[in-house]
């Protein structure tokens, strides 16, 4: 069988102890015995990296970015000298690398830092040589030689990158559930794998909350036509690709629904209804870095309207400051923030061909009394605002009323 060059990333919870990074070494090891290069991404064991925040935190509550990338990159540092020792002790040869010393190239924003490019003569040169090479993943380094970080979910952007770069056969990613579902199944105990997905249904449902792969990478994956296989370390079992078109001849309309309880909703009221108000308003909340998701403007009353918007809900303080000075500024009202929300998403490439989605959806949720706040749509998905507390019951109607509990993968 001809060997190939596999890019693997295993996440925190497959390196969570000594234990399991033994069962990631022996998974490992089996794939170099048949003749293949691999290159191994590793995030932090377990909730270090959440252990590193929140130790910063008690430290100082508003501590700098570049400390902060100073701090929580060594997490995947560790992971991955523990995985060459334990290569090493099995008699093969391995070298553990910082996304620095890999030739990772960022830009120079720190804690949300974009791949610039991977320098990869190093990492080939090793791989050449016969050794497998484990990457940290999650970190790079920035045009200025700063140590950055790529935002949470890193590790997934780190290893598509390098798949890209080195022109792999393969990119695998190791996490703790079996592959891509179409809903949590935390949530939903009868959600069904999906053997395959496009990444444009893989990067609304991450984008609406499903948090197995972080967007950036299969943006990158997406961009470069990098198939992505999502499997579990835990079970030999198929995992589910991320591809560029499904096998199938006819796709399921609906091929999942997401859930994710991590936004809040702002609420300028009694905006002046004059031509480029939105456009200041979102203007100013961009240069603070605010990322805006649903916005909603209402019919205009005497002149004046509200405009609705939701954000992440650690960015709410934020946006509450920039908002108010905002107000103040065009001789707005009021500002109504609400945290106690849920947004609720069905996501299909089979929506572009099909119409009457979003009707059975509203109807859905209106024959369970379920109240919608917001509505935002694109081609192949529909998202819709509800009260936190109904968030899940929402999530879980939906799925049933579009037979996701039938489909097949």
């Amino acid at each position: 069988m001809q060997s190939k060059l596999i890019v693997q990333k295993y996440g925190g919870s497959s390196v969570g102890d000594v234990g399991r990074i033994e069962r990631v070494c022996d998974k490992i090891i089996s794939y170099a015995k048949k003749g293949n290069k691999l290159a191994v991404v590793v995030s932090a064991m377990g909730d270090t990296t959440d252990e590193l925040i929140e130790l910063a935190k008690k430290i100082n509550p508003n501590p700098e970015e570049r400390e902060m990338d100073m701090l929580i990159s060594t997490g995947e540092q560790i992971s991955s000298a523990l995985l060459a020792m334990a290569i090493h002790k099995r008699g093969h040869e391995a070298i553990s690398f910082t996304g620095s010393q890999v030739g990772i190239i960022t830009d120079k924003y720190h804690t949300k830092a974009k791949i610039l490019k991977i320098e990869t003569d190093r990492i080939k040169k090793e791989l050449t040589a016969g050794k497998i090479v484990i990457v940290a993943g999650f970190q790079g380094k920035s045009t200025k030689s700063e140590i950055t970080t790529l935002g949470r979910g890193g590790s997934d952007l780190s290893a598509v990158a390098l798949a890209v770069a080195l022109g792999a056969d393969m990119c695998e990613i190791y996490t703790d559930v079996e592959g891509i579902y179409t809903a949590d199944p935390r949530i939903i105990k009868n959600a069904k794998k999906l053997s395959f997905i496009t990444f444009d249904e893989m990067l609304e449902l991450a984008a609406r909350g499903a948090q197995v792969m972080q967007t950036r990478a299969v943006e990158v994956g997406k961009k470069f036509n990098m198939p992505i296989y999502v499997k579990s370390s835990f079970s030999e079992k198929e995992g589910t690709v991320i591809m560029d078109k499904l096998p199938h001849i006819e796709e399921s309309v609906v091929r999942g629904v997401a859930l994710t309880e991590n936004e809040a909703k702002i609420t300028i009221c009694d905006v002046p209804d004059k031509p480029g108000i939105a456009a200041r308003i979102f203007n100013d909340l961009a240069r603070e870095s605010v990322n805006i998701d649903m916005i909603v403007q209402n019919v205009s009353h005497k002149k004046m309207t509200d405009i609705s918007f939701t954000v992440p809900k650690d960015k709410i303080a934020k946006t509450l400051k920039v908002s108010k000075k905002i107000a103040d500024n065009i001789g707005a009202g009021g500002i109504i923030s609400d945290e106690a929300i849920a947004k609720v998403s069905v996501v299909g490439v089979g929506m572009k061909s099909q119409s009457g989605v979003a009707a059975k959806c509203f109807s859905c949720l209106a024959k369970h009394k379920i109240n919608i706040e917001m509505i935002s749509t694109s081609e192949i998905s529909i998202s819709c605002v509800v009260k936190k507390d109904l968030g899940k019951e929402a999530l879980k109607v939906l799925h049933k009323e579009f037979g996701l509990d039938k489909i097949k993968g």
